[in-house]
């Protein structure tokens, strides 16, 4: 199985929220802040934080001392969990559509794979955004945004 880009936006940008500035730092993070330590288009982002907001993972606070903010369902939320919302219930294999696969009355594979799928989210589920960031991943994300003092 694999995680769509957009899970993969999701899954960083919550991470970085989780974890506090580094000291003497603004503890706010705006969406562009979280885009460059990513490395990724602000307008991929700002699709990711929408959509992270909608779930109630993140709030965003507009004005002077605004930013993004995980809130405490975020920091608390399923990895497996959110990898769902993210995902959606895609199946991993399509049966039907313009082409409908032959087998689809008779197939043991689609069963399967179903399961592996199912499998691979409950074993996600057990952990929380707050463990993500646990020694070492907590230091180096603050550090991919920590400004060298000039």
């Amino acid at each position: 199985m694999r995680l769509t880009k957009f899970t993969d936006l999701a899954l960083r940008a919550v991470m970085r929220l989780a974890v506090p500035g580094a000291p003497g730092q603004d503890p706010s993070v705006t969406t562009r802040e979280v885009a460059e330590v990513m490395a990724v288009p602000y307008a991929h982002m700002a699709k990711v934080v929408t959509r992270l907001q909608h779930l109630g993972v993140v709030e965003a606070r507009r004005g002077r001392g605004g930013g993004l903010v995980l809130t405490e369902t975020g920091r608390g939320a399923s990895v497996g969990w959110l990898v769902r919302m993210l995902e959606g219930e895609e199946e991993v294999v399509t049966c039907e559509g313009d082409t409908p696969c032959p087998l689809r009355a008779a197939c043991r594979l689609r069963g399967a794979l179903r399961e592996a799928q199912e499998a691979f989210y409950r074993t996600l589920d057990p952990l929380t955004v707050a463990d993500l960031v646990e020694s070492p991943t907590g230091p180096v994300l603050v550090s991919l945004g920590a400004h060298p003092a000039g």
